[in-house]
């Protein structure tokens, strides 16, 4: 599965973002798409994820502020900022998994969109 992520930009503290995730070459409904962003060093941190059947979690530096919601009709899967502050700056990645994969490990995600850059001003 090919994976594109759109919708990111420069917003005020404060502000919202929707970033958009488009799935292309597999049966979207069967994976489960994570987002996540670019920490310092190699690593990928968990933001956000939803599953193939709905069910959403959520890093706990996120919760309150980010929805993570999923359209199969389209192949998308969307995450909704909310309150953002500066600390959110950072590239952020959209990935997808199989149905039985680890929700929170960058590791267990074996297909990956480019990253969309989010900058957060103060």
């Amino acid at each position: 599965v090919q994976l594109q992520a759109f919708g990111g930009g420069l917003v005020q503290a404060g502000g919202s973002l929707r970033l958009s995730c488009v799935a292309s070459g597999g049966t979207f409904s069967n994976y489960n798409t994570g987002w996540f962003h670019q920490a310092p060093g190699p690593k990928r941190e968990f933001v956000a994820a939803i599953t193939w059947s709905g069910n959403t979690y959520y890093a706990d530096i996120v919760k309150g502020r980010v929805t993570i919601s999923r359209d199969n009709t389209k192949n998308t899967v969307y995450l909704e900022m909310n309150s953002l502050n500066p600390e959110d700056t950072s590239d952020y990645y959209c990935a997808a998994q199989g149905r039985l994969g680890i929700i929170h490990s960058d590791n267990a995600y074996p297909y990956w969109g480019q990253g969309t850059l989010v900058t957060v001003s103060s």
